[in-house]
């Protein structure tokens, strides 16, 4: 028997697409809502088109355990353009640099101590100090939720050698925050998914990146199947509120004044958008209180176009130590294979950015140059052919101590509306894998409703 319901998804960010995609596989009728003229959210592609190429608004990496991440990708046809390599390189202002291995033996040596001047003692101490991290993190203790990840790395005696040339570098790219304000839980609760998944793929988890750009990972395919079963796409779509009747959706309150009908509804708006939607649910006021605490964390990507090449041993190399800086450069020349006819492109990422992020571009350009030219020598003499800053106040949902357990469930008190969002509770930190996750629950949660009548013909 065919479903007669109405499935509405609001917003086209990853956990929108993922949660219309796999309705759409389902056999359900859906339309999808998205406020801006464009799909993707949070993961796009930039086109610049005086160079004929397009960079994205912000390298991304994907970790080998992010299954419903990948169970999206092989639904849009994508899950083939991600590569996972052997390993990465960290990188000292000194031009010292070292290589991080993800796989066997060499991941092991990253592990327990990779910096280049740890000492025997060192290793064996980090090496100690990580087994007791691991240990933790599957049976942790009462108190991480109310300590930094910087002050659970004292207590375990982690090495300050193994914390600058991995841990410190590894919990700012998990949390995007500073190790001295993150939570310690929220860093111990993706380590133990990260644990578990390796135990159940029997293989350590390890990181890996995109391929193209992040419309065609993410955004084309995913047309390819709306347009497979008909679900219906509006752009510049603003909804308002979320209409509600006897336990029950009824339909969706556009800015415009117009009502869409809907029996169901997906609501995958970041925590920043979230505010007037949920009016009408019982508990909206917890969860726009829960949206609110949880805050927002600043990222800022900077696409380089240069006129060499910078000498990187690898697709993507930490930048460790300066005055605590902690940067990534990705060469994008590695990764795409991309045409140096317009210059060798390099995107470097800022996490946890509250100092750059209201910089103008001019300056921040300058201070990413200046922070090149100290790790490699071929960019003290190279110019900058073309230069694209893009700061993300609200990039993510914040994740520093106090934060642990506002992240609000998928399902609500109404069955026929779910949350779906990287900021809804999921395994992960906010992660595209924790976009994907909490879609699949969301979809699950509508899926396993009880049939609804069809009407009447007669």
């Amino acid at each position: 028997m065919n479903d007669p319901r109405r499935y509405v998804v609001i917003g086209g960010g990853l956990a929108g697409l993922a949660s219309a995609v796999w309705l759409a596989e389902a056999g359900k009728q859906v339309t999808l809502l998205e406020r801006r003229g464009r799909l993707g959210g949070r993961t796009h592609a930039l086109e610049v088109p005086t160079l004929r190429d397009v960079p994205d608004n912000g390298q991304h990496v994907i970790a080998s355990g992010y299954d419903h991440l990948f169970r999206y990708l092989e639904s849009v046809g994508t899950r083939r353009f991600v590569k996972f390599p052997n390993e990465g390189v960290l990188r000292w202002p000194d031009g010292r640099h070292t290589t991080m291995g993800t796989k066997g033996l060499q991941a092991l040596r990253t592990l327990f101590g990779a910096h280049p001047d740890a000492s025997p003692a060192n290793r064996i101490r980090a090496a100690v100090a990580t087994l007791r991290m691991g240990w933790e993190c599957l049976n942790q203790p009462a108190d991480l939720a109310d300590i930094s990840t910087e002050q659970w790395f004292q207590r375990l005696g982690m090495p300050a050698t193994a914390r600058e040339a991995l841990w410190d570098w590894l919990a700012l790219g998990i949390a995007a925050e500073p190790v001295r304000q993150e939570s310690a839980k929220v860093f111990a609760d993706v380590m133990a998914t990260g644990i578990r998944l390796g135990i159940k793929h029997r293989r350590p988890a390890t990181i890996g990146y995109p391929t193209v750009d992040l419309d065609t990972l993410f955004v084309t395919g995913a047309r390819e199947v709306f347009q497979r079963y008909g679900v219906r796409v509006a752009h510049r779509a603003v909804a308002r509120r979320i209409l509600i009747e006897e336990g029950a959706v009824t339909g969706v309150l556009m800015a415009d004044g117009d009502v869409v009908p809907a029996d169901a509804v997906v609501c995958a708006v970041p925590n920043s958008n979230i505010g007037g939607l949920l009016d009408l649910l019982p508990e909206h006021d917890e969860i726009y209180s829960a949206a609110d605490k949880l805050g927002y964390t600043p990222i800022v990507s900077t696409n380089l176009y240069l006129d060499r090449p910078l000498g990187t041993k690898s697709e993507f190399e930490a930048l460790i130590g300066g005055q605590g800086v902690i940067d990534e450069v990705f060469d994008r020349q590695r990764m795409h294979g991309r045409s140096t006819e317009h210059g060798w492109l390099y995107c470097l990422t800022t996490s946890g950015a509250y100092e750059q992020i209201h910089k103008p571009h001019d300056e921040v350009v300058a201070e990413q140059m200046a922070l090149l030219r100290r790790y490699y020598p071929a960019a003290r003499e190279a110019e900058v052919l073309h230069a694209q800053v893009v700061p993300m106040p609200r990039a993510t949902f914040s994740q520093v101590v106090g934060t642990a357990g506002l992240r609000p469930a998928q399902r609500t008190s109404v069955p026929t509306l779910v949350l779906a969002g990287d900021w809804t509770s999921t395994d992960w930190s906010a992660t595209m894998e924790s976009a994907a996750q909490s879609a699949a629950r969301a979809v699950e949660l509508l899926l396993k409703l009880p049939a609804a009548p069809v009407p009447s013909t007669a």
